[in-house]
């Protein structure tokens, strides 16, 4: 389904915001695919490969490459941004780049301060830079993709480990999108029913694949694009269903399974086992910590901040 008029903006165009854009393209969500970043040049690039991409496959999405400041007219931003830091975690990875990417971050909220459309969160650490562009812009529909594409990862994984086909795996993974990710395992089922979920075997490579994936093509691209284009369908009212998305909840943003009627949310928690309350409890006072600290180092930098 698509809607007339449709305008989606997508910040970054690097590797991401490249994948991004290609699936938009190929998906034919919206008329306008409204591409920015810092550098001028790279952004009329990515609109120029991409009109080419539209004309070869006769996609109804046109490519443009604008200025921040434009996209106040779209229905939806992506923000697909990663700032230049050296990563020296070998543990919790995506903390790496928290301090680096939160001022970008803090910019670009400045310049779509009280965008009233909806705004999708890529950049890592997603949940923390969520709530940050949330709080710093004010705008009121924010959502991060992390849980979404953990979810995607584990019903994948569980399918595979169990040969089933992925549709009848039915689980959420939520809380951080991160080391302290929380598999809903007691509500999980397949084909409808309850199943003993090899629980160490999906930790380990829900912890494992990204690093793979990495390592063999330099970023993770492809999952998070299409964890973009499921969460537009529903953020747009284009369908209704079910989400993991980072979202205010309990106090920070963290992920939890929201429902979507007609691009409203809903929160639609699965029903938690004593340690998976524990590990929430747990995620959300990591994020919660992490959070308070980036807000002191940034309240200590100059105001000035330039989006990528």
């Amino acid at each position: 389904m698509k809607r007339p008029g449709l305008r989606i903006g997508v910040v970054g165009a690097g590797a991401v915001g490249q994948a991004v854009g290609a699936t938009l393209i190929l998906a034919g969500l919206c008329d306008q695919l409204l591409i920015s970043s810092r550098v001028v040049e790279q952004a009329a690039a990515l609109a120029a490969d991409l009109d080419d991409m539209r004309s070869a496959i006769g996609s109804p999405v046109v490519p443009y490459a604008i200025e921040v400041p434009r996209l106040w007219d779209c229905d939806a931003v992506v923000i697909a941004v990663r700032a230049q830091f050296t990563n020296p975690r070998s543990s919790d990875i995506r903390m790496g780049g928290l301090h680096a990417n939160a001022r970008v971050i803090t910019g670009l909220a400045r310049e779509l301060s009280h965008y009233t459309g909806t705004v999708l969160m890529v950049t890592n650490p997603v949940d923390l830079m969520t709530r940050l562009f949330a709080e710093q812009s004010g705008c009121p529909r924010v959502f991060g993709i992390g849980s979404s594409l953990d979810t995607a990862r584990y019903r994948h994984t569980l399918a595979r480990l169990m040969d089933v086909p992925v549709d009848a795996v039915q689980g959420h993974v939520i809380g951080e999108h991160g080391d302290n990710a929380v598999v809903c395992v007691s509500s999980t089922t397949v084909h409808g029913r309850p199943v003993t979920v090899p629980v160490e075997q999906i930790r380990e490579e829900l912890a494992r694949r990204p690093g793979r994936i990495n390592a063999g093509i330099g970023r993770t691209r492809s999952g998070p694009a299409g964890a973009v284009v499921s969460a537009l369908r529903l953020a747009l009212g284009l369908t209704d269903g079910l989400v993991e998305l980072s979202t205010l909840h309990g106090g920070g943003y963290l992920g939890v399974p929201l429902r979507f009627s007609v691009g409203l949310p809903r929160p639609c928690m699965p029903s938690l086992d004593e340690d998976e309350q524990r590990q929430l409890h747990l995620a959300r006072n990591k994020l919660r910590t992490a959070y308070q600290a980036v807000c002191d180092a940034l309240s200590n930098c100059s105001p000035s901040v330039r989006n990528p």
